[in-house]
Parts: C-alpha cells; sequence; structure tokens
C-alpha cells in the first residue's frame, strides 16, 4: 500500500525517452524509466552522429523540421561541448551533377538564414584545385561548397540524459522489461521483469509515455493488449568504418545518381564513417544487420568521388539501426519524414498516455519539450521549461573551452599522453576528475585493457553509468572496441562479469 505513484512511467531508454524523463524529473514530476536492453542499444546509437538541420529534407519541403533542427545546433553544442563540436561539411560539385548549382546555392542560402545561427561560421564557396579538401577527391570535381553543422557521440548522449535524469531523482531502470500495463481506478498498473536477475516488480503512475522507438507499435500490441498498432515504418540506416582516407578535419557530402546522399566523416582519429543507407525493414529491429548489398552501394558511392576507391575489405566495422519514422505513406524510405509525432490518449478518468513516434537525434531536446506540454495538459503542469540553458553532466564548461580543459587535465594529470586526455575530455568532459581521482600515475589507473582503456574508467563507467558487459563499453559508453582486439574484448568481459551492478 506503501508504494509509490509516480507521476510519468516512461518506456524505452533511447535519446527520446531519457530525454523526456530529464526534462521531467527537472520539472518537479517524480519519473520512472525503464530500457528493456542497455541504454541507446538500439536507434539512437545507430545514427550517422550528427546534430544537423538536414539539408536534404528542404528538397521535401520540410521546413518547421529544419528551421527547430538548425536552431536546436547551438543549442546543444552549449549543453554538451565534450560530446557535440562543430563540423564543417564539404559538398562537391561538378556540371552535369544530380542538383544544379543555384538549388545548391538556395539550399545553403535557406541553412545560413533559417535558424538563427550565431557562432557557426557561414556557408562559403571552395576551389577544389587549391583548397586541401580537393585531394582525396577525383579531379572532375573543381569546386565545392562548404557549410556547417555539428557532430555528436549519440550514445553518450542518451546515457548523460539518463545519468542527469538520475541524479535530479528519476528511478531509472536499465534492462527491464515491461511485460503488462493496464488502466485500472484512473492509474497505470505497470508489471516489468528485470532480464538480468528474472525479478518481476510492479509499479503505478499517472501517466505513461510509451517511446519505445522501433518497438513503439511492439509495445502498444503486446503491453497493452491492442491489435491494431500500424504508426511506424522502419527504415533500415546502415553504415560502414574504413581506415582513415584523408587527414582534413572536415566532412564530406556527396550526392548518389540515385538522388540519395551519404556523408564520409572524420572517426575517431584513425578512422573515415560512411554513411548511411535508407531502405524499408520488416525484420525485428534486434536482428538488423548491414546487408551485402548496402556495403557495396556504400562502397561504390563512396568511390565516385574518391581518388583511391573503398573496398569492402577494406572495412574495420560496420552497424546498423533502424529508424521507426512515423508512418506519412511517403512511396520511398528516404523521403518518409524525420519529423516527430506525439499523440496523446485517454479521456474522461481514463489514466493518459502518450504515444512517441519518429524524431532524430538533433530534435530530441524540443521533443521532449513539446512531450511535456501534452504531460502537463493531462495530469497538470509543473516547472517550467528549463533545459535550452542547461548542461548534460561534464558539459559545464564554455561552449569553445574544449581544449583549455584539455590542458587543465594534463597540468592535473601530467602522466596522461595528449591523446588519452582528449579522448577523456570527448567521453567525460568536467567529470574526467571524478574519473581519475588521486592517480599520480598510469599504474594508478589500474589494469589496462587495450588502447588507452584502464581499469579506473571501466569502473567509473559500471558505477555511474550502468555498464555491465564489454560490449556497453566498447561500443556504445567509448568506441574503444575499434582498437581492442578480440581476446582483449573476451579480458574485460570476464572482469565485468566478476565485479557487481552498483550504479549509484
Amino acid at each position: 500500500m506503501g508504494r509509490e505513484i509516480y507521476d510519468i512511467f516512461v518506456i524505452g531508454g533511447g535519446i527520446n525517452g531519457c530525454g523526456i524523463a530529464r526534462d521531467a524529473v527537472g520539472r518537479g514530476y517524480s519519473v520512472a524509466l525503464a530500457e528493456m536492453n542497455d541504454f541507446a542499444s538500439g536507434t539512437s546509437s545507430g545514427a550517422t552522429k550528427l546534430i544537423h538541420g538536414g539539408l536534404r529534407y528542404l528538397e521535401h519541403y520540410e521546413f518547421r523540421l529544419v528551421r527547430e533542427s538548425l536552431m536546436e545546433r547551438e543549442i546543444l553544442w552549449a549543453m554538451a561541448p565534450h560530446i557535440i563540436w562543430p563540423l564543417r561539411f564539404v559538398l562537391p560539385y561538378h556540371k552535369g551533377g544530380i542538383r544544379p548549382a543555384w538549388l545548391i546555392r538556395l539550399g545553403l542560402f535557406l541553412y545560413d538564414h533559417l535558424g538563427g545561427r550565431k557562432l557557426l561560421p557561414a556557408t562559403s564557396v571552395l576551389d577544389m584545385r587549391r583548397d586541401p579538401a580537393g585531394k582525396p577527391l577525383k579531379a572532375l570535381f573543381a569546386k565545392a561548397f562548404e557549410y556547417s553543422d555539428g557532430w555528436v557521440d549519440d550514445a553518450r548522449m542518451v546515457v548523460l540524459n539518463a545519468r542527469d535524469a538520475a541524479d535530479k531523482g528519476a528511478t531509472i531502470m536499465p534492462r527491464t522489461k515491461v511485460v503488462s500495463a493496464r488502466r485500472e481506478n484512473g492509474l497505470w498498473h505497470i508489471e516489468t521483469t528485470d532480464t538480468v536477475t528474472g525479478r518481476n516488480d510492479s509499479h503505478q503512475a499517472r501517466m505513461l509515455v510509451n517511446a519505445a522507438g522501433p518497438w513503439v507499435d511492439h509495445v502498444i500490441r503486446s503491453a497493452f493488449g491492442q491489435n491494431e498498432a500500424h504508426h511506424v515504418r522502419l527504415v533500415q540506416g546502415s553504415h560502414i568504418v574504413v581506415k582513415k582516407k584523408f587527414d582534413d578535419p572536415r566532412a564530406y557530402f556527396f550526392q548518389n545518381p540515385d538522388n540519395r546522399i551519404i556523408f564520409a566523416i572524420p572517426y575517431e582519429g584513425e578512422f573515415t564513417l560512411i554513411g548511411t543507407t535508407d531502405r524499408d525493414y520488416t525484420a525485428d529491429p534486434r536482428d538488423v544487420r548491414i546487408s551485402e548489398e548496402e556495403t557495396v552501394y556504400l562502397c561504390n558511392a563512396a568511390s565516385e568521388y574518391f581518388k583511391e576507391p573503398v573496398r569492402p575489405e577494406d572495412i574495420v566495422w560496420t552497424y546498423s539501426a533502424v529508424r521507426p519514422l512515423y508512418d506519412d505513406g511517403a512511396s520511398k524510405a528516404q523521403e518518409a519524414t524525420r519529423d516527430y509525432v506525439l499523440k496523446l490518449e485517454g479521456e474522461g478518468n481514463a489514466a493518459p498516455l502518450l504515444n512517441v513516434f519518429g524524431g532524430k537525434l538533433t530534435t530530441y531536446r524540443r521533443l521532449s519539450e513539446h512531450a511535456l506540454e501534452k504531460i502537463g495538459a493531462a495530469i497538470g503542469v509543473k516547472g517550467a521549461p528549463w533545459t535550452a540553458k542547461s548542461h548534460l553532466p561534464g558539459g559545464d564548461f564554455p561552449v569553445r573551452g574544449y581544449d583549455a580543459e584539455v590542458a587543465d587535465l594534463k597540468r592535473r594529470y601530467p602522466f596522461l599522453a595528449d591523446r588519452h586526455a582528449r579522448r577523456l575530455v570527448r567521453r567525460y568532459g568536467t567529470r574526467t576528475k571524478a574519473l581519475l581521482g588521486e592517480a599520480r600515475s598510469l599504474d594508478d589507473l589500474g589494469r589496462l585493457f587495450g588502447g588507452d582503456l584502464y581499469e579506473a574508467e571501466v569502473t567509473y563507467l559500471v558505477e555511474h553509468e550502468w555498464a555491465r558487459h564489454a560490449e556497453d563499453v566498447l561500443w556504445r559508453r567509448t568506441k574503444d572496441g575499434l582498437r581492442l582486439s578480440k581476446e582483449q574484448a573476451q579480458s574485460l568481459e570476464e572482469y565485468m562479469a566478476a565485479i557487481p551492478a552498483m550504479v549509484g
């Protein structure tokens, strides 16, 4: 009888679920969140990892989405300058190409002026015969347009939202599956199962938020017992990572003959990320893998631009995810809207339900604000919007202060190599000092698992970021999986299996 009744129970630990939970608890709502796997284990870690307006969405007349996205770029950068930073994009052009120069100029003019850009530099035109950006490309591309967008460590943005929500009082439950949810006496009665221990629990909440991403319709059908749920169009996007193709710090925006586009982006210092694909997907989202057809497509598309071809044997890693786009009836996967749709259900005294469809990394904060408007209308308003001026954990330093933060870390911990220090600040920002503690040498960081991944960092991720397995550490909390061998990864898994889960 004394069990807490939450104001809001959120299903889904991707960017939208964690963003809504953080915003809500910061306004004074009592919040619980359940994620059936690890945070960002689905769509939210399978993105192209951009904070961007969506230049190509202008062709589909998605002006509201583009404007909102453009406005969010600098807000998010200021919120988390450790995991988000500006990136310049080079869009090569040649006569007879897919899009005429005037159309590209018009799109970039709108891009520069539609979203209140203040800190990001404006579009410029490049002579590719002289600019270093032309060096890795074929001579055909004598001209290019250069514009600004941003980069984000997507999975870290998710877990930092979860961490901040927990710090503010939310009950955060990874590896917890919602098995049923029913309305009774004006409340939601939710049954969950801990997928690690098998423990079953019951929860009560005034309102339920279904932010399960690709599984949103599945939750409606299975947990709520509704047979008809066909709101989401699943679209597969796959990426390949190859050894570094160019030294330039800028990224490339390539236009393909089929009117699709791909990016080639500097990645983790030593690699190039190439993607994405767009194709409808009908199987279980848990089984998504890059196909041979997609691999060939990405290699061929990039090879149309690079002097040195991209071959399948060059690939060091691939990843693939399913985007849960709202089904707007678009004929092609790449034309389906990237905008989000929030649907509120529950009339009279029935406990309200908010289903979240679609969305993208760049607009997650605004989606959360709009969700809180719906929540306030349903169960009463608490608090005002607050996240626009906030910081994610570790991001409380000036928007252009990354280099100063690295320099300060190296002064405090002179035994750190420059690359190591930079990588730590990129992951943890000002919280790096909590991770390193009183260490005075590398030996004080404990066991080295490979690369520059030490026991102290693994312990921090277990204690503060819900990591339980090597995969959580190597492919979501960090990208050290690119640097560790299979044997080293297995050694890390064995080490983590022997220590208890102990997130505070």
